[in-house]
């Protein structure tokens, strides 16, 4: 139905208001510096997104607020000594906590936002977590350049990945790799940013480090799939050969039985495969999109957030490609296979018709033959008896009285008789052929 406007009673689209609302679902956030943010990525299926929306308002309960009555795409909400936002995405749900009231005096990660959250809360968040990590802000727009020793220290000793972003506004350190508390961690050092443009790009270290795992999901299912996709080929190719070897009698059942199989096989597994796939490359897509926007600068000595990627992502998506494409290419040609042996099997049936008509045709001709030896036969034999009968005849009537020759006129009657038989087969034996013509031509 279409909706009237106040103004200037315009009719409008019912999901007008919908669509503008939807540019701006997910607005970024304002951060000050210093602050402490953690993030959590859940994926949850679609038994679980229920159970997860009243999970989640279940935290409403205990901070003494009032929970939504709807699910929606993203929530904000202010507990006073944290802030948390949940966002809704297609295959998993993320919690980004906020804490702003910084205690200097502490270390960059022993003071963390997650630490806000109920602990049996979240032991008991439906669905499996696959990012767990915290971003440190450091504000250091008033203190010199960090010593690379001490930064190190945050990280206890693992080797750094770190970069100059929004063209040297700021620096950002991390390892993409798991501390000791079960989670990882971002070093954000602030220099010339402002508190939007910090929001701005903390959403986006954090979507690249989100999208990378949900990208990387797929790699375990392609080594998996890659050595049988091998074993795959070999049987392929040597059911090709024995399809092509015009020496070796062939199994044609035995054939379409394999081709059967493999193809079954390739199908299960695209259908096992396939959205894990395309999701891979579309996560891949946005953790690129997401490198671009942070416009990075080198810091000496270290990989740059895009290098590192690029490195280590890069060959792993293109494994989760390469399983994908080689799916693709096996079944196109199993389907050709299989042409070929439908071709083979139809042109064998092909040769046993043939061979099947020429057999039938001579044994037509032997019957013909046989047939006309039978008609000669019959006419042979019903000659005879009708020559009998009329002997009767002849002999009732010369009895009678009537005299002639009788010998002559028996004699003169059996090629009279013989004629009349041999014409009154011919008579029938025509019909016959009329009426079945007719029939073949219905």
């Amino acid at each position: 139905m279409n909706q009237v406007n106040n103004s200037y009673g315009l009719k409008t689209h019912p999901l007008r208001d919908a669509l503008y609302a939807e540019l701006h679902s997910r607005p970024f956030q304002v951060l000050p510096s210093p602050a402490r943010i953690s993030y959590l990525a859940v994926i949850v299926g679609a038994d679980q997104k229920q159970a997860e929306f009243e999970h989640f308002c279940s935290l409403y309960n205990h901070f003494n607020g009032t929970p939504p009555e709807n699910d929606s795409v993203c929530f904000e909400v202010d507990f006073g000594s944290f802030k948390l936002r949940r966002d809704k995405h297609l295959e998993f749900i993320s919690y980004m906590i906020i804490h702003t009231q910084v205690d200097t005096g502490l270390g960059v990660f022993a003071q963390n936002a997650l630490s806000y959250l109920p602990l049996e809360w979240l032991s008991n968040m439906p669905g499996n977590t696959i990012a767990a990590f915290h971003v440190a802000v450091e504000d250091a727009r008033t203190i010199p350049e960090p010593d690379l020793a001490l930064v190190k220290s945050h990280f206890e000793g693992m080797r750094l990945v770190g970069s100059r972003p929004q063209n040297g506004d700021a620096q950002v350190w991390t390892t993409f790799q798991l501390h000791s508390d079960g989670c990882g961690r971002f070093l954000i050092y602030n220099k010339r940013m402002s508190d939007s443009q910090l929001g701005r790009m903390v959403q986006r270290v954090v979507e690249i480090e989100t999208y990378r795992l949900m990208a990387l999901l797929a790699l375990p299912m392609a080594r998996k799939y890659n050595a049988e996709l091998v074993a795959m080929d070999e049987e392929l190719a040597q059911t090709t050969a024995n399809l092509s070897d015009a020496t070796a009698a062939l199994d044609e059942q035995a054939l379409l039985s394999e081709l059967i199989d493999m193809a079954a096989w390739v199908e299960a597994t695209r259908s096992k495969t396939s959205f894990r796939f395309s999701a891979t490359r579309a996560y891949h897509e946005l953790v690129l999109k997401r490198l671009n926007e942070l416009k990075e600068d080198e810091v000496s000595g270290h990989l740059t957030i895009t290098e590192f990627m690029t490195r280590r992502l890069t060959p792993a998506v293109r494994t989760c490609n390469t399983a994908g494409n080689h799916l693709e290419s096996l079944s196109t040609r199993i389907d050709r296979v299989s042409d070929m042996m439908r071709t083979q099997v139809e042109m064998s049936i092909q040769s046993q018709n043939q061979q099947l008509l020429t057999s039938m045709d001579r044994r037509s001709k032997i019957q013909l033959a046989m047939q006309h030896t039978v008609e000669g036969l019959s006419v042979a034999a019903i000659s005879y008896y009708s020559v009998g009968l009329l002997k009767f005849l002849i002999e009732a009537v010369y009895d009678k009285g009537v005299h002639f020759d009788k010998s002559l006129v028996i004699g003169l009657s059996v090629p009279l008789v013989v004629g009349g038989v041999w014409l009154a087969t011919r008579k029938i034996h025509k019909r016959f052929l009329l009426l079945a013509k007719a029939k073949e031509e219905k």
